[in-house]
């Protein structure tokens, strides 16, 4: 009976430490937006100094830096962690299911372990499944375009830098391409280590192995390209296409395209579609799949009437557009002309166009120098 209570009190002793939520960013000391490369080094300046086999060891925060280690290299992990914290991965439902699967096992097998140790059993918690890659992070950029653009559609060609696999050693970080297994981890990637709870009783869990920093392969011949790492930093060449009509602030998508590594299946490039409204637009707003333009007319043209003029047009086949009125045919100020026909094409429906809304603005004899010189910024 008094080993059955001393096991209930540990088990809830251990619900309640892994209840709380731990801050992996501050225990690694990295912002919130450290990469891979920020990661690796955090956590292998910290590994050796609280190692427990170090005369400055800390085994308790030693255990901290492996768990937030594994969880911030792993991108699903870290996503999950990002959204929900650190609770999400140990109690969390479909989380939890998740990471069993990929794993082999949950927090709770610890408790195996700690248990079959006492009362003589085997714990199973450190055995851990094969685990296909997973998928890392998209990459989104943005590209600008003239109206202009929009209306007539474009070809053309962007780079991007993103994360390539080294061509000189194919990803391996080895220049010879050689890579041996982790001899403190044989090449598992993960040691178990074990934690005095009281008299006679241990706690026996798992970290990443501080030698290989959890890769479970060492390599002695680094390559010089990318110095290890299996991965560079280079420009990618990409071609995007925009169809007329391309509707603004749209999104290009690159499938398998984002930063590339040894370690994950490639995420997503998106490119975001956006109006460059400071040039190429010939005075025209577009709203939809209709377009807008203010003309400045005269006052006597206004009441007279008896004139007719050409304006630009977005079109690069039909690229004016013809304006008139008959003799004493008065314009007031701010009326509206459609135009049928005369819009924007509507994207994946051929032949088809929305409109376009003249707004007459009357310029009187010494009028609104202010205006005007919107009016001569938008033409």
């Amino acid at each position: 009976m008094r080993y059955i209570a001393i096991s209930i009190f540990l088990l809830i002793s251990l619900i309640t430490v892994f209840g709380e939520s731990l801050d992996y960013y501050k225990i690694l000391g990295v912002d919130k937006n450290a990469d891979e490369k920020e990661i690796k080094k955090a956590y292998r300046n910290l590994s050796k100094i609280y190692h427990p086999d170090k005369e400055s060891g800390d085994q308790n925060k030693f255990m901290e830096i492996g768990e937030a280690y594994e969880v911030l290299m792993d991108v699903e992990k870290r996503s999950v962690y990002d959204r929900y914290g650190s609770d999400a991965l140990k109690n969390g439902g479909h989380q939890q299911h998740q990471h069993q699967q990929r794993h082999g096992g949950h927090h709770f097998d610890m408790f195996g372990d700690l248990f079959g140790d006492f009362f003589g059993g085997g714990g199973g918690g450190h055995h851990q499944q094969q685990r296909g890659k997973p998928r890392g992070r998209d990459v989104t950029t943005s590209m600008e375009f003239t109206l202009k653009e929009f209306f007539n559609g474009r070809n053309t060609d962007f780079s991007v830098e993103l994360q390539e696999i080294c061509h000189n050693c194919e990803g391996t970080g080895s220049k010879d391409g050689k890579v041996h297994d982790c001899t403190s981890c044989n090449g598992q990637g993960r040691v178990l280590m074990k934690r005095q709870l009281a008299p006679g009783m241990f706690q026996q869990f798992e970290s990443a192995c501080s030698k290989c920093n959890g890769s479970g392969k060492l390599i002695t011949n680094h390559c010089k390209k990318c110095k290890g790492s299996g991965v560079i930093r280079e420009e990618k060449l990409h071609n995007i296409h925009i169809i007329p009509g391309t509707i603004r602030n749209s999104i290009e998508k690159f499938n398998g395209e984002a930063d590339k590594s040894p370690d994950w299946i490639a995420g997503d490039l998106n490119v975001i579609i956006k109006e460059n409204k400071n040039e190429g637009n010939l005075g025209y707003r577009r709203i939809g799949n209709n377009l807008y333009r203010t003309e400045p007319i005269s006052l006597k043209e206004s009441i007279d009437g008896d004139w007719e003029r050409e304006i630009p047009f977005l079109d690069n086949y039909d690229n004016t557009i013809k304006l008139n009125r008959k003799k004493g045919e008065l314009i007031s100020d701010g009326e509206i002309e459609i135009i049928k026909g005369k819009g924007m094409p509507i994207i994946n429906s051929a032949y088809e166009f929305g409109d376009l809304f003249i707004e007459y603005k009357i310029i009187y004899p010494g009028g609104n120098k202010e205006l005007m010189n919107k009016l001569h910024d938008e033409l």
